[in-house]
């Protein structure tokens, strides 16, 4: 006869079997890995799962067919800094400062002193407090220094990264010899223009002087030619230093490659990615694999060089394409797959200003949509999102209601199990609800399109309708008339002369008009003052929650300053030069 456990026992018992069952339960559900990764200047219309026909992305179209592919996917800014700026932290980025009240909208100098504050809470940072390892590789663009060369208060390891390997700017065509410069348009104002009005006041007066018209004395000639000298030698030294001083390599806080070679970049950066999964396949991880390419200088290893369909174009977006295959074959690999959410966007629209003075096309395809980036039209901020979580996400999926990329900070927090910060407004909405197909609807009724530190633009999803409302405060100016884009200043700017103002806003039904070719008309749309009265409180409302912040983006942040320049240690003056790049392959992240 088998006695029955005497009640003693069992409660001895009880606190064993409820720490193997919180064993067994932590077990089954470990925290999820992260692969956010993030192209640069990849229009809508480049990937085959978003209709190309003619460019190879294999690697892009599989994590659509395994995963959710977003149809309205929207960047909070059509330019790099601030659009990268919302990413990181979930927040518009005129709440961070990082929205520019001036002509250029980024980050164009290693030595500048603006960035990302670090007031900032990015949801590396949050990660990192959960355990997590976490990396970035590839660009940063948020600012590096602040007061001196030594205290990366902008940097990616202030920021929540434990590793970091990239740029710190941004690709640019002066990065890359032989491939033009973005400074043209600002280099003849500054100094070809100047330099021309010097040499006709020299002639003119030489020639008054030679007639007897005017007595000319010679300090006047001696300080016409020294202010030439000066302008002329300083465009000399612009040109001759830009490139080493500001296309950098770093591999955390050191200089690894100055000025940064191009031969095998992807492969070098992507395979820094896959060690960095490796090394941590054991914990918890984050990557932000932050890709250089399509941005211009366009480039590509010799394996991609010259095989597309689209030139130069389309060979570094098939290498692109690649370097996602790579990462997703490494997380198959360790069999990672099945708990790791991927991630995959661009931070915004393609650059259709891009072409070369040989008319090569540089730029992308932003598909059936107006404009491109450096503009709120919606061929400048609607991007590719792609999402794939293997048994937890719908394969094949697809979301039209509109999305943000500020809508990845909460949804990484909340599978992180990482509270948001309760001290400041968070703008993007967890997306879990959607992938998983528990609701229909956007959490977002209304989105605010910004052009710099300008609302520009406001996105009405009502909630018992399928139209999706867009008003228009202001609109750039193409340039020339009838082009798709501001082919005469390279990208569209955000006030004054460049832009046309509405009043009433144009408004856009993009549920049946998403070219936006036909504004919405008070005669056929019987609604159309109350849409607009709507549209205007909800924009009042939001501009009471936007509290006034540094510009980060100032002109004084955005200059050169001499004292915040990084060079390598073997180097002497400005001559900033190490050739080869020396890998690290120890350390935890």
């Amino acid at each position: 006869m088998v006695c029955p456990p005497r009640p003693e026992k069992m409660r001895s018992l009880l606190p064993l079997l409820l720490l193997l069952l919180c064993e067994a339960g932590s077990r089954a559900a470990p925290k999820p890995n992260f692969v956010l990764i993030m192209a640069d200047d990849l229009g809508i219309g480049d990937p085959g799962c978003y209709g190309n026909r003619t460019l190879r992305t294999p690697n892009i179209d599989r994590l659509a067919k395994e995963g959710v592919k977003l149809t309205q996917h929207l960047a909070a800014s059509p330019l790099c800094t601030p659009s990268r700026a919302a990413f990181m932290t979930g927040r518009y980025p005129i709440r961070s400062g990082m929205a520019s009240q001036s002509r250029s909208g980024v980050f164009l100098f290693l030595a500048s002193s603006g960035g990302l504050p670090e007031s900032e809470v990015t949801f590396a940072r949050l990660l990192k407090n959960q355990g997590y390892a976490t990396a970035l590789v590839g660009k940063w663009h948020l600012g590096t220094h602040c007061r001196n060369n030594s205290d990366f208060c902008h940097h990616p390891s202030s920021h929540g990264f434990d590793h970091f390997h990239g740029i710190p700017v941004t690709n640019l065509r002066d990065c890359k010899p032989g491939q033009g410069s973005v400074f043209t348009s600002a280099l003849r104002l500054l100094a070809f223009v100047p330099l021309q009005v010097i040499a006709v006041a020299l002639l003119t007066l030489a020639a008054l002087r030679w007639l007897g018209l005017l007595r000319v004395p010679g300090l006047a000639f001696a300080g016409l030619l020294l202010l030439a000298a000066a302008i002329l030698g300083a465009l000399l030294a612009f040109l001759h230093y830009f490139r080493p001083l500001n296309c950098v390599l770093l591999r955390n806080r050191e200089i690894s490659q100055q000025p940064l070679s191009y031969d095998n970049l992807t492969q070098r950066l992507t395979e820094d990615a896959a060690r960095f999964i490796r090394r941590n396949a054991e914990t918890p991880f984050l990557l932000v694999f932050s890709c250089l390419q399509v941005h211009t200088a366009l480039f590509a290893s010799k394996d991609f060089a010259g095989k597309s369909q689209h030139g130069a174009y389309g060979d570094a977006a098939e290498e692109m394409d690649w370097s996602v295959g790579q990462i997703l074959n490494v997380l198959e690999e360790l069999r990672l797959t099945n708990n790791t959410l991927v991630y995959f966007s661009s931070d915004q629209g393609a650059h259709v200003e891009e072409v070369t003075s040989k008319g090569e096309v540089h730029g992308g395809s932003n598909g059936i949509y107006k404009g491109g980036k450096g503009n709120n039209w919606e061929g400048g901020i609607r991007v590719p999102g792609l999402l794939r979580w293997p048994g937890v996400i719908e394969a094949g999926l697809e979301v039209d209601a509109p999305t943000s990329n500020m809508d990845v900070f909460p949804t990484v927090a909340a599978l992180a199990g990482a509270a948001l910060p309760q001290d400041r407004v968070i703008d993007g909405r967890d997306l879990m609800p959607l992938l998983r197909s528990q609701s229909q609807h956007s959490e977002h009724e209304f989105l605010f399109h910004y052009c710099n530190f300008y609302l520009n633009a406001v996105r009405w999803h009502p909630r018992n309708s399928s139209s999706i409302w867009k008003a228009f405060f202001f609109t750039p100016n193409f340039t020339p008339e009838g082009a798709n884009g501001c082919f005469l200043t390279h990208v569209c700017f955000c006030n004054g002369r460049f832009i046309t103002r509405h009043q009433p806003p144009l408004l856009f039904d993009l549920s049946t008009d998403p070219r936006e070719r036909a504004p919405v008309t008070p005669g056929a749309e019987p609604r159309f003052w109350e849409i607009l009265d709507t549209m205007q409180q909800a924009a009042d409302r939001h501009a009471r929650t936007v509290q006034a912040v540094p510009n980060q983006l100032s002109l004084p942040n955005l200059l050169w300053k001499p004292w915040l320049q990084m060079c390598c240690p073997s180097s002497s003056g400005l001559s900033c030069q190490c050739r080869q790049e020396q890998r690290d392959r120890g350390g935890r992240a």
